[in-house]
């Protein structure tokens, strides 16, 4: 059945021809009681109506398969709260395990991950919020990462000084990596050959090769690294020190820091600036920096590394998604409760959506 919105266009495109009592019945005996070139015409005009309205009916199609969900997970309340694209509201909200933070969707967008970190779990619901199962994690799970291929799940494990590399398919554990103190972050990279963890009181970004499970290279960075994230074509790993107030790119082909990028928002206590969620657009020509208790995300162009805009934000920011098209930038923030829509086109916040206690990691789900 058609959507009423589509069906209601068709007619209207449609009924200019069928009111004509002669021109329906000859459409439908297959002959005519007017003149030939009277009929053609109006076979021609009823024909050029049904193109229009499928075109038009197609065009809706699309637009409705543009959609997606914004999903969110509220440490405080031990729930997900799901957005609508459209509505820019909560359109349901379910429970999972105590604590959860990191939270990423599987390769179908039918299953999603969730770090259950009091529960010593990565939960896997379906999208409707019903638990499928449990996978072995390890202690304390902050947060993971899928490798491109969705076949592996790669846990920090805070309390263990552990990556855990499971396997999704079986649900087993392959391996587990020693790595510093309190690992946090995690990222693979594009073409699955590397992984990339943090540890926050080592102040080290480990690289792991994927194939070997034995770390590569230990980088040392400013203090509490939270986040890591590689660029679009993988050259460049991104990482966040809370405590230090920066951000390093590494070139991972020479594993050395290219650049340490300081922030300084207007108006802003140096105490406050605290980064700790990095997010690159599709081009890989713009990174968005969650600075925390700063309130504000950091704008960078990733060819020069000037920070171009300080966007305001709910309080106490912490992750960032952004939307399929790339035209929306979400944000997570903590303190205040909410969910801060941002225009990426114009740079400027549209919408302020409320969601449960202390929201902190975020992933978008995609419905085509």
């Amino acid at each position: 059945m058609w959507p009423s919105a589509v069906r209601s266009r068709v007619l209207v495109r449609v009924s200019p021809a069928l009111v004509r009592p002669q021109m329906r019945l000859s459409a439908l005996l297959g002959r005519s009681s007017v003149s030939k070139p009277q009929r053609h015409f109006g076979t021609a005009w009823l024909m050029r109506g049904l193109i229009i309205a499928c075109a038009v009916f197609a065009a809706d199609i699309a637009r409705a398969s543009d959609g997606y969900e914004v999903y969110v997970s509220n440490e405080k309340d031990a729930t997900i709260s799901v957005i609508d694209s459209d509505k820019l509201a909560v359109v349901r909200t379910f429970s999972v395990g105590k604590r959860p933070r990191g939270i990423t969707f599987a390769k179908n967008f039918q299953e999603f991950f969730v770090c259950a970190s009091d529960e010593n779990a990565v939960q896997v619901f379906d999208v409707g919020g019903r638990l499928l199962h449990n996978l072995p994690s390890g202690e304390d799970p902050e947060q993971f990462a899928l490798s491109p291929d969705g076949k592996r799940l790669y846990v920090a494990n805070e309390d263990d000084a552990l990556t855990t590399v499971i396997d999704v398919a079986t649900r087993q554990v392959l391996h587990q990596v020693p790595v510093g103190v309190e690992p946090e972050g995690m990222a693979v990279s594009p073409d699955n050959s590397l992984v990339a963890a943090t540890s926050e009181t080592t102040n080290m970004v480990h690289f792991i090769d994927a194939k070997t499970h034995e770390v590569v290279a230990n980088i040392l960075v400013d203090a509490r690294p939270r986040h890591v994230e590689f660029s679009p074509d993988g050259r460049k790993l991104w990482v966040s020190s809370e405590i230090g107030g920066t951000a390093a790119v590494i070139d991972v082909a020479t594993r050395t820091i290219e650049r340490t990028i300081s922030f300084s928002p207007p108006g802003v206590e140096h105490d406050s600036v605290q980064p700790v969620g990095i997010l690159l657009t599709q081009d890989g020509g713009t990174a968005f920096v969650a600075l925390g208790p700063a309130n504000r995300v950091a704008v960078i162009d990733t060819k020069t590394y000037t920070i171009t805009n300080y966007l305001p934000v709910g309080q106490r920011v912490w992750h960032l998604a952004l939307a399929p098209d790339g035209q929306r930038l979400f944000t997570t923030n903590g303190a205040s409760g909410d969910v801060t829509v941002i225009d990426v086109k114009t740079l400027r916040p549209i919408k302020s959506i409320k969601v449960g206690r202390y929201p902190w990691g975020v992933a978008v789900r995609h419905l085509n």
